[in-house]
C-alpha cells in the first residue's frame, strides 16, 4: 500500500463508498485486491479512531436510534454447523443513531441485535452527546433499559419510541415494499415534543448505506467475507458521509453542520488521517 500515492487511494475509496465492490473496485482502479483490502482494514481503523477521538460532546438536541440488518460469511441458514454461534459469521447487525437537525451519523456499531449490544450502542453514543436530548427509536425490547441505565448517566434524556405498522407485502414477491398502515408512539419518559417523535430520517439513512456500501445491498454476492472488513468499510462510509458528502438537504457536510470542521474535506484529506 506504501507504493500508492494519494491519488490512488483516493480513487479506491471513492469508488468503496459509491457501492462499488472489492473486485470491481480492483478493475476501474487496477489497484490489486490484496492491497485494496489492506487501504481498507488501515484506513477503517484510522476512521473509527479519527470519529472516537473528535466527534464528542456534540451540541445537538435530537436523536434517532435504528438498526440495519446485513450478513457475514453465509446466511444464518447456511452457516455450517462448525461455525455456529462464531459472532460474524451469518447475521450481523449496524447500529446506527442520527442527529435529524444536521443529518450527522453521531454514532455507530457493528454487532448483534440484542441486549448486550444495546448497551454497548448506547455506552458508545454517550460521550458523544452533551446537555438534554430528545431520543426517539423503534420498538426493539432492549431500548429503555439502554437508555435508562446507560445513556441516562450521561445525559439527560427525553425518551420516545415510535413504532411503524404495516399492512400484507404487495407486489410480486417479499421484496415489495409493504404499505405502511400507522405509526404507534409512545412517551416512555421526559417531555419529548410530539412534532419530532419519529425514525424516518434514520430509516432513510439505511437507504443511503444500502446505496453506498456493496456489503449492505441485498440479493448481491458483494456481502462481507469477514465481519472485520464489514465494520472497516462502515467506519470508513460513515467518516466519508460526515465529512465529505454534502448532503442534499443542509447543502453542506454534517460535520460543518453539526460545528465539527469548518469546511467540506476532499476524500485526500481522509487518507490523510492514515498519517
Amino acid at each position: 500500500m506504501n507504493r500508492l500515492s494519494t491519488a490512488e487511494r483516493s480513487a479506491v475509496v471513492a469508488a468503496l463508498v459509491e457501492g462499488s465492490s472489492i473486485n470491481s473496485t480492483v478493475r476501474m482502479t487496477g489497484v490489486s485486491k490484496p492491497t485494496i483490502l489492506k487501504l481498507l482494514a488501515d484506513l477503517g481503523r484510522a476512521c473509527q479512531e479519527f470519529h472516537d477521538a473528535r466527534v464528542t460532546g456534540l451540541r445537538v438536541t435530537r436523536i434517532q436510534c435504528d438498526e440495519i440488518w446485513a450478513f457475514c460469511y453465509a446466511k444464518a441458514k447456511n452457516v455450517p454447523e462448525s461455525k455456529l454461534g462464531t459472532f460474524g459469521v451469518g447475521d450481523v447487525w449496524t447500529w446506527t443513531a442520527l442527529c435529524p437537525d444536521t443529518k450527522l451519523m453521531a454514532h455507530w456499531a457493528v454487532g448483534m441485535r440484542d441486549t448486550d449490544w444495546s448497551h454497548r450502542f448506547m455506552r458508545g453514543l454517550a460521550p458523544r452527546l452533551s446537555g438534554r436530548i430528545q431520543i426517539t427509536t423503534d420498538g426493539h425490547h432492549s431500548y429503555p433499559s439502554a437508555i435508562r441505565n446507560v445513556l441516562n448517566a450521561r445525559v439527560e434524556t427525553d425518551y420516545a419510541k415510535c413504532v411503524k405498522k404495516y399492512g400484507d407485502v404487495r407486489g410480486e414477491g417479499k421484496y415489495s415494499p409493504c404499505e405502511c398502515t400507522g405509526v404507534d408512539v409512545k412517551v416512555m419518559w421526559g417531555k419529548p415534543d410530539r412534532d419530532h417523535i419519529s425514525t424516518s430520517l434514520v430509516e432513510r439513512a439505511n437507504l443511503t448505506m444500502r446505496m453506498g456500501m456493496r456489503r449492505y445491498t441485498r440479493l448481491t454476492n458483494g456481502f462481507s467475507k469477514k465481519v472485520e472488513n464489514h465494520a472497516h468499510m462502515t467506519a470508513i462510509f460513515f467518516t466519508y458521509y460526515n465529512f465529505c458528502r454534502v448532503h442534499q438537504s443542509i447543502k453542506t457536510t454534517p460535520a460543518v453542520a453539526a460545528g465539527i470542521v469548518d469546511q467540506r474535506w476532499e476524500i485526500a484529506d481522509l487518507i490523510r488521517l492514515l498519517d
